[in-house]
């Protein structure tokens, strides 16, 4: 499908940086919590869409928590009962991404740890479905940005710096992601450093 906004411009390269919380690192043990999105024109850096919700979970998923989790993203079980059912949560994002014409080739996931937020996403979204939506399998990572930069640079050892977001964010003279951490505030975070690391095409000469 393609969207209102991608006719306008033509051809659109979207950015979907994600971030989710968790209440554990298994994800066949634990569940997500929360997620939030915002799909961006990396072109441009224009905001087309965004998205954030806590998501409902049972007391038996939440008996499965890691303690250290749940001290990192702040989440209490009280708030978590008025969350969005996963379905619904589902339901939005896919209305969303068709609105926004998010498909393969035209749009990739940016993350700082794609291969952590994928497999909790596909708790929303499985796959197949995925899949059969033509939705992108391209999860790019901050890291991985920031560590090419360094190199091609020659000013800074990754190594040495350290490759987390918040170890960026502080190479590059950037404010740290506020605690706890909140899903919405990671994705704000993420373009923050991001910008700083990249930039958009129209801020280049």
């Amino acid at each position: 499908m393609t969207s209102v906004y991608s006719n306008l411009l033509g051809y659109a390269v979207l950015g979907i940086f994600l971030d989710s919380e968790t209440n554990g690192l298994n994800v066949k043990r634990h569940h997500i919590i929360e997620i939030a999105y915002k799909i961006i024109d990396i072109q441009t850096g224009a905001s087309i869409e965004a998205f954030s919700t806590p998501l409902f979970v049972t007391d038996v998923e939440w008996a499965k928590s890691d303690p250290a989790s749940l001290e990192v993203n702040g989440f209490t079980f009280e708030e978590l009962q008025k969350g969005m059912k996963r379905e619904e949560a589902a339901d939005i994002i896919q209305r969303s991404f068709a609105r926004c014409g998010i498909e393969r080739g035209k749009a990739v996931f940016i993350c700082q740890n794609p291969s952590f937020d994928r497999a909790f996403f596909s708790q929303l979204v499985d796959a197949d479905t995925q899949e059969k939506l033509n939705w992108p399998y391209h999860w790019l990572d901050l890291a991985s940005m920031y560590w090419a930069k360094c190199l091609q640079e020659r000013t800074v050892k990754p190594w040495e710096t350290g490759i987390s977001k918040n170890k960026i964010a502080e190479a590059l003279g950037l404010p740290l992601e506020a605690d706890p951490h909140k899903a919405m505030n990671g994705v704000d975070h993420l373009l923050l450093c991001y910008e700083k690391v990249i930039g958009f095409d129209s801020e280049r000469p």
